[in-house]
């Protein structure tokens, strides 16, 4: 007996959008991550681009009920790279073929706006055609600024919510989400190529909040979306909670990509985390980004954002020969290169930067 017809999505309607959030219909979900794929196969081939990313301090003033590196999680290892070791990091990426390095860490006080500064301008005078993302957490306009000028030309920022009864429900009372949109806004306008992105399965989140946090993004219109389930970390406030599904979270990569068809989505590492092949179905939802990590193995069980963490300890060369294998088995391509969001101009970058406050 034939199925019945898959009903056709209309991207403009929240009945329909909310429709496919909350399915659990498998042809319906075949459909959607079909139709994600070829949107994604459109705009970048079989191409799935290659990051290294460095963890480089668990330090954060912030206490996220959600998150392991929080400020009162007392249980945790303490640990910041200093310039010289972001800078090894970058030349073992540099010598597995990476062409992007993505700084990432909590929000810690010591990373001063010269002290990052300074680590940026060092990173692009020896790398001067390599991406450099970073994702640092809210800071001032003017600090967003200094960092561009001195050769960042990325930077990540989840909303993680776009809801601000939810965001409340996630955040201590001294967190506020118009100020991290504010951010996000300024860094577009500043000239990165910004990201956002949110939690999937979070605790007391809805199907109207997933709704929300797509909306928000078409609002946006960010070059990069970051998408990952919600993963307990037992010595947080959430520890108990259930976590974000697979099935869920690749609804919402794939919705994202059929919203925003040029933008970089990566197939997180807490994807892998929650399903051996959760990366992989990541890709074929959509997704088209995989960040392999370069920080030193010593430190990698410290950045604890949640538990069971996947590839603590693998050498970053095992980790890159690893992933690529198995992305090839998928049909698909390893891409070393920098990557830039579809449809992005370079000199786009040398404007802003020509143009922005000294």
């Amino acid at each position: 007996m034939r199925s019945a017809p898959t009903p056709p999505l209309d991207l403009d309607s929240d009945a329909d959008l909310l429709r496919m959030i909350q399915t659990d219909d498998p042809a319906e979900m075949e459909a959607l991550f079909h139709s994600a794929h070829a949107v994604r196969r459109r705009h970048y081939g079989d191409g799935v681009y290659f990051r290294g990313l460095i963890e480089f301090t668990n330090y954060c003033k912030n206490d996220c009920y959600y998150c392991g590196i929080r400020r009162s999680n007392a249980k945790l290892t303490r640990y910041r790279l200093s310039h010289a070791q972001i800078l090894a990091c970058c030349r073992q990426g540099d010598a597995l073929g990476y062409r992007t390095f993505v700084l990432q860490g909590g929000e810690d006080p010591h990373c001063t706006d010269a002290w990052m500064e300074s680590v940026v301008r060092d990173i692009r005078a020896e790398f001067p055609r390599h991406a450099i993302t970073l994702s640092l957490g809210e800071r001032s306009r003017a600090s967003y600024e200094r960092l561009f000028r001195a050769g960042a030309d990325r930077y990540l920022l989840r909303h993680e919510t776009a809801d601000e009864t939810h965001y409340r429900r996630l955040h201590p009372a001294s967190m506020c989400l118009r100020a991290r949109k504010q951010c996000l806004f300024a860094l577009r306008e500043i000239g990165y190529q910004v990201g956002a992105g949110f939690m999937v399965g979070s605790p007391f989140q809805t199907a109207t909040e997933l709704l929300r946090d797509l909306r928000f993004l078409q609002a946006l219109q960010p070059q990069m979306v970051g998408i990952g389930p919600f993963i307990p970390q037992a010595d947080t406030p959430f520890g108990r909670y259930p976590g974000g599904t697979l099935t869920m979270t690749l609804k919402m990569v794939a919705l994202s990509r059929l919203l925003l068809p040029a933008a970089l989505i990566p197939a997180t590492t807490a994807l892998g985390t929650i399903a051996p092949d959760g990366r992989e179905r990541g890709l074929l939802a959509g997704a088209n980004v995989v960040m392999p990590n370069l920080s030193p193995q010593r430190v990698r069980k410290q950045y604890a954002l949640y538990d069971n963490k996947i590839c603590m300890g693998d050498e970053a060369a095992e980790c890159r020969t690893c992933l690529e294998a198995r992305i090839r088995r998928y049909g698909l391509a390893p891409d070393l290169s920098r990557g830039d969001c579809a449809g992005w101009r370079s000199d786009v970058r040398r404007e802003a930067a020509a143009g922005a406050p000294a």
